[in-house]
């Protein structure tokens, strides 16, 4: 079995999710994972495809097939083969982080380096800009080991550097 990542993005119009699965599923394409949004007016969709052992199809014929959809809608797209298999066993806590404040660059570089420098991982990041306000939901795991409080400490002292308001709160994990 070969793992792809393809990524497509352009401006929103309906049928784009019809059209580029309906082009991967030509290809015996399966969607393992996928996250599909709308940026600022354009559809942006990130997906795992597992191909079958055919050894016709691989990176190169997904392309082929994609290219006439994205040239008709204005899409520009990226297939990519996977090669890493990572490791899904969760180690940590889930929680959701949350920033809310006045736009400035350097917001999510700096929360979310904190995060990282605790061992956390972000699994789900979303950001919005309404007017001047600028906020930021992350679903994000921390390590076990790690001292929530000591966690809640430096993110409190991010906020203050950058003049927002940062919560953290324990989330139950996804059920599938």
């Amino acid at each position: 079995m070969t793992l792809l990542a393809v990524s497509v993005i352009g401006v929103d119009r309906p049928g784009i999710i019809a059209a580029v699965t309906g082009a991967l599923a030509q290809v015996g394409g399966n969607l393992e994972d996928s996250s599909m949004t709308i940026l600022g007016g354009h559809f942006a969709m990130s997906l795992i495809v597992s191909l079958d052992a055919d050894p016709q199809v691989d990176e190169h014929a997904v392309r082929a097939v994609l290219e006439p959809i994205t040239a008709s809608l204005g899409l520009a797209a990226f297939v990519g083969k996977v090669t890493d298999q990572p490791d899904h066993t969760s180690l940590g806590s889930p929680y959701v982080v949350s920033v809310h404040g006045a736009d400035r660059p350097g917001i999510v570089s700096r929360v979310m380096g904190v995060i990282a420098s605790y061992g956390g991982n972000v699994s789900d990041l979303t950001t919005r800009l309404s007017g001047d306000l600028y906020v930021v939901v992350a679903d994000v795991e921390v390590p076990l080991a790690v001292d929530i409080e000591a966690l809640r400490a430096s993110l409190d002292a991010a906020a203050d550097e950058l003049g927002v308001e940062i919560t953290v709160r324990a989330a139950e994990p996804d059920l599938l």
